[in-house]
């Protein structure tokens, strides 16, 4: 209530405020005036203070205002008794609380103010949650349930940064992504989607193959102890080995088994053309075609990762009080044993991108040399299944040949089978003449429209 008179009251005092400060703006334009706006506005505050009976001016505020304000002041404490009369008889109409309708108005209307900002808060939009295994530093897991906020206040990550690992939008991110931000790495593998910070890792869509490999590769190394007793790697270079890993094993051991089968397909289909031999050839085919576009596109996010040293050095400062600068990548830390430390990571960042990138790229030469083996024996099939419609184009083309040539002969057959007199049945040896004729005239047709097509080199 305080605030409202508050805001009333300045709102009145404006003109004269802003003639004291620029009278000249007034002297050009009148309508300005603090007479004629002071009117205009309060018969605007009248309005609203008449609309909601709850606001009132302040009795202190209002008495204070001659002090300051001259006669103009006055006739602000009269216009604010005039309210204070406006509002005592709206009082009276509206009884308090439990008095009559009035109270239950006054109640409806609080209910409703309170609704309105509680629904400014929310605003019915029905947040995300994910069900992701968490996976800390010591090896243990749990299952547990998080919301997009709170995925975001505990990472440290934006909005964007959340599209790159939500599983409810595979198809518009299906390209593999290491992303490394101030407080985590975003890994994207696919069927693994993963979020690393400095102490543990969410996995989503545990359930899927993707990440069952990468919780099979990755609990192992965890308990895992170099000879001095402490950890081999950090927890994040652990997490990111454990993800390449298991991918690129993916990705072998999918080779492994497409290959045998193609190479027994391509010793057996020369001298074998059968249905299910050819649709054999092409699901190997699109298994190959598969298996080589997702090695190309995780060699390349390799590629583009080891040729950009602020990435790697962003890895290697995750969790400590260090900061890499944009320009020239260089680093700066609090404490120089960290700096040593994540100058040796970066180094073994390094080697392990280096490794992971030549078995990719072992897995995806091989994959593209079995698809255009496939492929040149797909070209092979195709011509001799050309050279076969070939020749039984042309054994059509003799048939349809000879075909015509006896037709000739059925013509003349025809003609003597018409019941009209041509004398020639009075001979005996006029049958076996035209006979002998018929036969001969059709293998001489043969002969010479085969002979023509030979010439034309159709046959």
């Amino acid at each position: 209530m305080t605030s409202h008179s508050s805001s009333i009251l300045v709102f009145l005092d404006l003109p004269q405020f802003l003639h004291q400060s620029h009278p000249a703006a007034f002297l050009r334009f009148p309508a300005l005036s603090p007479l004629a706006s002071s009117k205009s506005l309060r018969r605007a505050a009248g309005k609203l203070l008449s609309i909601d009976p709850v606001l009132s001016i302040s009795r202190a505020a209002a008495r204070s205002s001659p002090a300051e304000g001259g006669a103009d002041g006055g006739a602000l404490v009269d216009e604010g008794k005039k309210q204070e009369e406006l509002i005592g008889a709206d009082k009276s109409a509206f009884p308090p609380d439990g008095a009559g309708n009035g109270g239950s108005l006054l109640r409806r209307q609080k209910q409703q103010r309170n609704a309105a900002s509680g629904d400014s808060v929310s605003l019915g939009i029905r947040e995300p949650v994910y069900e992701v295994i968490e996976v800390k530093s010591d090896g243990t897991m749990s299952t547990r349930k998080i919301n997009r906020r709170q995925l975001l206040k505990s990472s440290g990550l934006r909005p964007r940064d959340i599209r790159s690992v939500d599983p409810s939008l595979w198809l518009m991110n299906s390209m593999p992504s290491l992303l490394v931000r101030d407080q985590a790495i975003l890994l994207n593998f696919g069927s693994l989607r993963a979020i690393v910070m400095h102490e543990h890792v969410l996995v989503f869509n545990y359930n899927r193959k993707g990440g069952r490999a990468f919780l099979k590769s990755l609990l192992p190394r965890l308990n895992s102890k170099d000879s001095s007793g402490g950890p081999a790697m950090p927890f994040e270079l652990e997490v990111v080995e454990a993800a390449l890993l298991s991918r690129i094993n993916r990705l072998e051991h999918k080779l492994m088994d497409v290959e045998p089968r193609v190479v027994e397909l391509l010793e057996v289909l020369p001298n074998r053309l059968t249905g299910d031999v050819l649709e054999q050839l092409r699901l190997s085919k699109q298994t190959l075609v598969e298996l080589g576009s997702r090695a190309g596109e995780l060699k390349q996010m390799l590629l583009d990762l080891l040729e950009d040293p602020h990435e790697i050095r962003r890895i290697c400062i995750l969790g400590r009080n260090c900061r890499v600068h944009r320009g020239s990548s260089e680093m700066e830390c609090s404490l120089p044993m960290d700096k040593q430390i994540a100058e040796e990571e970066e180094e073994e960042i390094e080697m392990l991108l280096e490794n992971y990138l030549q078995r990719c790229e072992s897995c995806h030469g091989q994959a593209e040399r079995l698809l255009d083996s496939a492929k040149e024996m797909e070209d092979s099939i195709a011509v001799n299944l050309s050279s076969r419609r070939l020749e039984v184009s042309r054994v059509e083309l003799l048939l349809q040949v000879g075909t015509f040539c006896v037709a000739v002969g059925a013509l003349v057959a025809g003609i003597f089978g018409m019941n009209l007199r041509s004398y020639l049945e009075e001979h005996s040896y006029a049958f076996w003449l035209t006979t002998a004729g018929i036969i001969i005239g059709a293998v001489a047709a043969f002969f010479v429209v085969y002979s023509y097509l030979k010439t034309r080199r159709v046959l």
